[in-house]
């Protein structure tokens, strides 16, 4: 990329406006964007559970006492979509020490 002039890079450009064409590359930077909002909310809910699991461990270290299972979660498609939502199936950590 660092030996790219200008001209070449605007070819390029050209070239893949012409290959997609116009009315696919808004829906393909679109959909380029949800997945990245997906992603994004995924790995935070991810760091979450985390960090509750480490609290949890903790408390269960201190005071072992039943947990409650709780509701299973759904993945949605995009924040506020719940015509795609799917239950997702969760392991169950259960460790005897």
């Amino acid at each position: 990329m660092g030996n790219l002039k200008p001209l070449e890079i605007l070819l390029i450009v050209a070239v893949i406006f012409l290959l997609f064409g116009a009315k696919k590359l808004p829906d393909m930077a679109r959909s380029l964007g949800k997945s990245a909002r997906i992603l994004k909310s995924e790995a935070k809910a991810m760091k979450k559970e985390g960090e509750a699991d480490d609290a949890a461990t903790a408390a269960s270290v201190a005071d072992p006492a039943p947990q409650q299972t709780a509701a299973p979660r759904t993945i949605q498609a995009s924040p506020g979509d719940v015509t795609s939502a799917r239950p997702v199936n969760e392991p169950n950590h259960t460790t005897q020490g």
